[in-house]
């Protein structure tokens, strides 16, 4: 690593002396000083340019838009912490029923319970599947109905 490390920084400090002009000792100070920035950045500029211009620009990389908790998988096994009721956007109305749910992976998200009535309590198991509802603020998620301790849907008549 170090001869390596020193073949590098020979060759930069030769490709820096080249822009240097060729002057007197005296002189060289005042141009050095008019010339370059002693300041950090300049000189941390300076040392990328250089890099990008032996080795090429970086490469870039791809970065997901997709920073949801329920991603990656399909269905996600996870224990009901609490039940809550929320109200929808305008211009819905009703009471939505609703479980904030640890997922496997330890994220914690609001999951929709479809259908009409629920055995869900705290401390049940629950499978959880990713879908947003559209009326529902921060509910990106539906608990799947008739898996582990959630009964299947019923209530219908």
């Amino acid at each position: 690593m170090l001869p390596r490390l020193g073949g590098f920084l020979a060759g930069f400090s030769s490709t820096i002396s080249s822009f240097l002009p060729k002057t007197t000792a005296s002189t060289l100070f005042t141009h050095q000083s008019s010339q370059f920035s002693t300041s950090f950045p300049a000189w941390r500029n300076n040392f990328l340019q250089f890099i990008h211009y032996r080795n090429g620009p970086p490469k870039r990389r791809a970065r997901s838009k997709d920073k949801s908790a329920i991603s990656g998988y399909s269905h996600y096994k996870g224990i009901v912490l609490k039940t809550v009721i929320r109200h929808p956007k305008k211009p819905n109305s009703g009471n939505r029923k609703c479980a904030i749910v640890r997922l496997s992976t330890g994220a914690e998200v609001c999951a929709y319970i479809p259908n009409v009535g629920h055995n869900l309590q705290e401390h049940s198991q629950v499978l959880v599947k990713g879908g947003r509802r559209r009326d529902l603020i921060s509910v990106k998620a539906n608990i799947v109905r008739g898996k582990y301790d959630c009964a299947p849907a019923g209530g219908r008549k």
